[in-house]
């Protein structure tokens, strides 16, 4: 995660100068990282192996949570 986001690399102005803002970061990658990104090793999403979705999200599934 430190490596992805770039909230967490040191000297850069990019950090949350709100604890809210920060929270919803790391969610918010943490959705993309389990449910939309193919990881290499299992071919799959972290959820489609847990059994917990059956496809890939898009971006548009993951903002039509927000609703």
């Amino acid at each position: 995660m430190r490596m992805s986001l770039r909230r967490f690399t040191r000297l850069t102005n990019a950090h949350s100068k709100e604890i809210q803002n920060h929270v919803h970061a790391i969610a918010t990658y943490m959705l993309y990282y389990n449910f939309a990104r193919i990881h290499s090793s299992l071919r799959v999403t972290p959820a489609m192996a847990a059994g917990v979705a059956d496809h890939p999200w898009a971006v548009e599934e993951m903002v039509g949570l927000l609703h």
